[in-house]
């Protein structure tokens, strides 16, 4: 919320308070609470007719230091709120001259002392950010409105990222941010996704602990600072610390909660009926029966909306027009080796089956009057479950279970975004928090019934809308794009966005989703999609299968399809990362490679895992711009180029080839399997090992397709001589790439010793 008239003034309307300076402390052995009246108290009278801001500074994970700011303590608490995996943690408390100073972990605030309010947190005894004179703020706004306002300083080069799924410019500096998750597209402000929480490159995060319409200024009203706004008597946040980016996410999804572990089936190909297509049982079979026919290996077949009839979304109920026989159908899909998806939201229209129960026993958002809350955008007449009363919960639950037993696999949870505020809940939450945060139960539902129904790291959605917590219940995609390069792009902008916010897992619709899809970018947006965590075909009102577009696009998604199921021993490995870790699976290159300046602005490239850079192709002639980071020697894993790393390159490539680069001396299993994305990872593999370096040892991860740790390999180069350890269950070889040269080596449990 911009609340200034340039450096010196405020905003005609608006009254500003500041805490002029600590005036006194109290301290427990977990707390430090400050006492900040907002004029400079030099005398005992200057107490009277005068605000203060009570500061409460605490430490609820190590290497985090949580801020949370009142003018008045006493008012109604508010929720939902996030939940929170709090510690009970050591800190310190000590002072000096100047200081009062909390530590925790590597991690410290120093709060001044003397005749302003200043603070400051530093990791290391680095400084990382500050809160300085007239940063902190109470405001009243011209509505009469209270909020209370932070400005943390941003240094000179410093770039923020993050703040959740946003398709605006990748570095946030100089943008306008406000929490407030909307349906608007891929190309717009809006965002599905918002996540109060950003990563500084000068390596802290900052998450702020509400629900609310947190609005963020990120240099765009004080050009060197941060401002963030919460509405109401309080705001809280916290700053997370760390050595590094990827110790900052760590740190975060500490406290916040680490992805959930997809299954293994899920990294395979999703085709969907795509929305507004007319489509039947035939069909059906006549997609899944073509991609077949044309050895696409095919994992995962998507029903979307039109499963159930027109007018009445949803009614959990197959449309007998399209689908009179929907038991057997999902069986004989189902014995083709396929996994079943089906579209849900939670809106119930007038004309279902459904609504008259839930307006009977009170299973909708109701206004403050008793009514049920409707209105006719998407479906005539549709109300909203309301998910805080749990025999709404349970109804709901109970109709997706029927469809578990039936067949289905997975849920496409779309929607959540359009929650009204205007309305009253069953456990009386507030409507303002739980705009945002009505995501997070709806989804956690039906994850929990895929967990309960299907067992543990079997449950996964293909979901639109998420607030903090929302990477608990993977995957993710990237909403309503359009079938141009400007969208693709925008589309991975907001992905690694997205990542650098918490969440480990995205996918995108591969061809856009409105009409007007082109065979040249359906070719190049298959490439980026088979390079994406989870791969998705789907459209509006055009169907999404490869050979509409052409028998070179059947080839290109044959080719890039076997490509992605052939690497899944590496990309389970990296998925066990990313769920153990909070480092995303797709992720810009920054977070690798901080110490390269040059990778702090990348937005059109990505690694894909630890080890491989992906450079998808954003135009029709097949140019490409890339960085390849410092380091040592890339290798191009489907040509065998190589490149040296820090410099810039241009190629251009057809429709089967693209920048797909192995790291220096990493290793890449890859899978004897091409065909299917569940299969023996740990037999028969082949482990590639790239352009060794000198006596700096190489390890990989080898999981079995439960996504159980079952082999470590680990490879060093020591003058010439290559020594490969293999522990645990695993068969296969080894091929070493070495300056344009290729040697193969069985490899057997133990310590091995190859020479070149």
């Amino acid at each position: 919320m911009k609340y200034s008239d340039g450096g010196w003034l405020v905003k005609e309307g608006f009254e500003v308070s500041y805490p002029a300076h600590v005036y006194t402390t109290r301290q427990t052995k977990e707390k430090l609470t400050l006492f900040a009246p907002f004029r400079y108290t030099s005398h005992k009278g200057y107490s009277l007719d005068g605000g203060m801001m009570t500061i409460e500074i605490s430490a609820p994970a190590p290497n985090i230091i949580g801020v949370k700011a009142y003018h008045h303590k006493g008012v109604v608490d508010r929720f939902p709120k996030f939940e929170l995996n709090t510690e009970t943690v050591d800190v310190e408390i000590s002072e000096t001259e100047e200081h009062y100073i909390f530590t925790n972990g590597k991690m410290s605030l120093e709060v001044a002392k003397g005749e302003q309010f200043h603070l400051v947190f530093k990791y290391e005894g680095r400084i990382l950010t500050e809160s300085k004179p007239r940063g902190q703020a109470y405001i009243i706004d011209n509505f009469g409105k209270p909020h209370i306002s932070e400005q943390l300083t941003i240094g000179v080069g410093e770039s923020i990222y993050g703040l959740g799924e946003r398709f605006t410019s990748f570095v946030k500096n100089g943008q306008t941010v406000d929490m407030w998750n909307a349906d608007g597209g891929t190309g717009t402000e809006q965002s599905y996704k918002n996540i109060p929480f950003y990563v500084s490159n000068n390596r802290y995060g900052i998450f702020v602990n509400s629900s609310n319409k947190v609005s963020f200024e990120v240099g765009s009203e004080k050009v060197s600072r941060v401002q963030f706004s919460n509405p109401g008597e309080s705001l809280e946040y916290f700053v997370v610390g760390g050595q590094t980016i990827k110790d900052v996410l760590k740190n975060y999804t500490n406290l916040v909660g680490k992805p959930g572990l997809p299954p293994t089936w899920s990294y395979g190909l999703w085709l969907s009926t795509s929305f507004l297509t007319d489509y039947d049982e035939e069909t059906v079979n006549q997609f899944v029966d073509g991609m077949v026919e044309r050895d696409i290996p095919l994992e995962v077949f998507h029903f979307d909306c039109l499963w159930m009839k027109e007018f009445e979304w949803v009614n959990f109920t197959w449309d007998p027009r399209m689908f009179p026989d929907p038991e057997g159908m999902l069986s004989r899909l189902k014995a083709k080796g396929l996994k079943i998806c089906v579209w849900i939201n939670p809106y119930v229209a007038q004309k279902s089956i459904m609504f008259d129960e839930g307006m009977e026993k009170g299973y909708f958002l109701k206004r403050e009057n008793g009514d049920v809350w409707q209105w006719d955008k998407w479906q005539a007449g549709q109300a909203i479950v309301d998910f805080t009363n749990p025999e709404a919960t349970k109804w709901y639950v109970d109709k997706l279970e029927a469809l578990i037993d039936m067949g289905v696999d997975s849920f496409k949870t779309d929607f959540g975004e359009r929650i009204p505020t205007d309305c009253v809940y069953f456990d009386g939450s507030d409507p303002d928090y739980m705009h945002n945060y009505y995501t997070q139960i709806y989804n956690e539902v039906v994850y929990q019934l895929l967990e309960r129904k299907l067992g543990k790291n079997e449950a996964v959605l293909f979901a639109r809308s998420a607030t903090v917590g929302g990477q608990k219940f993977p995957v993710h995609w990237g909403g309503d794009n359009t079938a141009d390069y400007p969208s693709m792009a925008e589309s991975l902008r907001a992905g690694l966005s997205f990542g650098l916010s918490g969440f480990g897992y995205w996918s995108h619709d591969i061809g856009g989703f409105e009409s007007g899809c082109q065979p040249d970018i359906y070719k190049r947006w298959t490439q980026f999609g088979l390079l994406s965590s989870h791969s998705r075909y789907h459209g509006s009102w055009e169907y999404k299968v490869p050979w509409l577009f052409g028998e070179e696009a059947v080839e290109v998604t044959r080719k890039f399809t076997k490509l992605k199921l052939s690497l899944m021993p590496y990309l389970i490995a990296e998925s066990n990362y990313t769920h153990e870790t909070g480092v995303p699976m797709m992720r810009a290159m920054i977070i690798d490679f901080e110490q390269d300046l040059n990778t702090h602005t990348l937005d059109r490239q990505y690694m894909l895992g630890s080890n491989l850079l992906v450079a998808p192709i954003f135009n029709e002639e097949g140019i490409v711009q890339f960085y390849v980071p410092n380091g040592g020697t890339w290798t191009n894993y489907l040509t065998g180029e190589l490149y040296l790393g820090g410099k810039w390159y241009t190629q251009k490539y057809d429709y089967f080839g693209l920048p797909l680069l192995a790291r220096p001396n990493s290793i890449i299993i890859e899978g004897n399997v091409n065909s299917h994305a569940v299969y023996d990872f740990n037999k028969g593999f082949t482990a590639h090992w790239f352009e060794p370096s000198e006596n700096i040892a190489s390890e990989a991860s080898i999981y079995n397709q439960e996504s159980e740790l079952v082999a470590t390999l680990i490879a060093i180069n020591t003058e010439g001589k290559f020594q490969v350890d293999l522990s645990g269950d695993a068969e296969g070889k080894l091929m070493i790439h070495i300056k344009n040269k290729v040697k193969t080596f069985e490899l057997t449990n133990g310590s091995q010793t190859f020479e070149i």
